[in-house]
């Protein structure tokens, strides 16, 4: 593969020959050298063909590349910045699921009204149901009580004696209504995932059925935030500016860094998963 087929300039030929020969010297095998950088060895061996449209994004090459020649003790900086871009295309690259702050609270507000109106829907009807029940069972004791009482008694039975003697009365048993809250109030909510970043970083964004969500190179500055549901897996490119917050608290990114790139999954429950490849 040319330099003219991937959209790379001449100027930067002869990049991955000098990475080859400096692992010569070393007398180090590409596999070595993927084990030290935690880089795939297809990624070694595209990086001294290079063979660019192999390995990513351009992002991605130039820190992959700065990670090689820093090992092989060159201008690690010099070499990836002769690494030349394309520019990116604006149309294509546009975020389509960043919601303004205050859209998300209004959103969030109105379904809690309708779940209070739902809720009440239901359960006003059922408990004036239960009530006007439970007061008809109260007010018909009585009646039965005296009915009981003007039945004959047999002689010698222990409550015709105890009838002369006195009205029995019987005690009422409790009445005891509850009302338990639906599942959906009682379950715990999903936090978000916030994620932010302090330099360039080229990143791609894939919703659980595998469609993309943003392919992007994003500016320093900016965050994402996103619902549980949306993402289904995240790459990111320049690791060390990225940050995730992962249900407000700081997600430490180690386990899911591999050659300067963040890779994770997002399960159904929300939680996040390394992905090794």
């Amino acid at each position: 593969m040319t330099s003219s087929e991937t959209g790379m300039p001449e100027s930067t030929r002869g990049i991955g020959e000098r990475l080859k020969q400096a692992r010569i010297r070393a007398g180090l095998s590409t596999s070595e050298i993927g084990a030290r950088l935690k880089m795939p060895t297809h990624v070694i061996e595209a990086l001294e063909r290079e063979d660019w449209a192999r390995i990513g994004a351009p992002v991605f090459i130039r820190g992959q590349l700065r990670s090689y020649a820093r090992l092989m003790e060159l201008p690690g900086d010099a070499v990836a910045e002769s690494v030349s871009t394309p520019a990116p295309r604006p149309a294509e690259l546009v975020p389509r699921t960043f919601t303004p702050r205050m859209q998300r609270m209004v959103e969030q507000t109105a379904r809690r009204l309708v779940y209070v109106v739902i809720t009440a829907t239901i359960a006003v009807p059922v408990w004036l149901a239960t009530r006007s029940h439970l007061d008809g069972a109260i007010d018909a004791v009585p009646l039965d009580i005296e009915s009981t009482s003007a039945l004959p008694k047999p002689k010698g039975s222990p409550s015709a004696s105890g009838a002369s003697n006195g009205s029995a009365s019987l005690p009422a048993p409790p009445l005891v209504a509850s009302m338990t809250p639906p599942l959906s109030q009682r379950a715990a909510t999903a936090a978000n995932l916030t994620v932010s970043f302090s330099g360039e970083s080229w990143v791609r964004l894939t919703a659980p059925d595998g469609t993309t969500v943003e392919q992007a190179l994003v500016e320093p500055g900016q965050q994402r935030v996103f619902q549980p549901g949306q993402i289904g897996e995240a790459v990111m490119g320049n690791a060390q500016a990225v940050s995730v917050r992962y249900r407000g608290q700081p997600l430490d990114l180690t386990p899911y860094i591999r050659a300067n790139v963040v890779r994770f999954t997002v399960s159904s429950d929300g939680s996040l998963q390394p992905v090794d490849r």
